[in-house]
């Protein structure tokens, strides 16, 4: 099976890709950073200048120099108006930088929470196919299944069951049937004979052909 089809791989596949992007998170938090370092940097490399101004103009006011001095005001005026914008760059840089250490700790929160449940979520994932997989199994069986086969072949065995009982109970009534049409035959014929074979003695008799037993008695 693919990794997309298997919940293991998919699921540590995630959690790699979730680390490459942690990785990606920090170099841009860490640009970040950097870049709020330069500008506070530069911030604080024009307040020095603006202070350095500050002393020349002193210095120049001290020694009489008021053209000098005056010039020496206006750098540090410059300079004073560097610092501002710097410190409203490094303010803003700074705020936004504290934003990403947070989104930062919180995708850290989140894939250590996903490692930790990574098996659990295995183990209902291989749960859940299993359920499908049986589903899909019973709902797929068609009308002449094997279970369906097993059935129609339980029910021929008892009608070839009930076929055979019925034709044992019919030759058993047959038997009797002829054994008692024998001996009705036979009784019927004997007196039937007897019947006869004494008619003829009396004709006989009668004729003088026959001695008669009972008179010889």
């Amino acid at each position: 099976r693919s990794s997309a089809e298997n919940p293991e791989k998919m699921l540590s596949q995630l959690v790699v890709d979730m680390n490459e992007q942690l990785i990606d998170s920090k170099k841009s938090v860490a640009s970040a950073i950097a870049d709020e370092k330069k500008l506070e940097r530069l911030m604080n490399q024009q307040v020095s200048q603006g202070e350095e101004w500050d002393r020349k103009a002193r210095l120049a006011l001290k020694a009489g120099k008021e053209d000098l001095a005056k010039e020496a005001l206006l750098r540090k005026q410059e300079y004073a108006s560097l610092a501002t914008q710097y410190q409203e760059q490094w303010q803003a840089q700074h705020q936004s930088v504290e934003k990403l250490k947070q989104s930062l700790r919180g995708l850290q929160q989140k894939i250590e929470e996903a490692q930790r449940k990574k098996n659990l979520l295995v183990a209902r994932a291989k749960r859940a196919e299993a359920q499908k997989r049986i589903q899909s199994t019973i709902g797929s069986m068609p009308d002449n299944s094997a279970f369906a086969a097993f059935d129609k072949m339980a029910n021929k065995v008892d009608r070839i069951e009930a076929e055979v009982d019925a034709m044992a109970e019919l030759e058993d009534n047959t038997k009797n049937d002829d054994i008692e049409s024998q001996f009705a035959a036979l009784e019927s014929s004997g007196a039937g004979a007897d019947m006869l074979l004494e008619d003829l003695r009396k004709e006989m008799n009668q004729e003088g052909l026959l001695e008669d037993k009972t008179e010889k008695k």
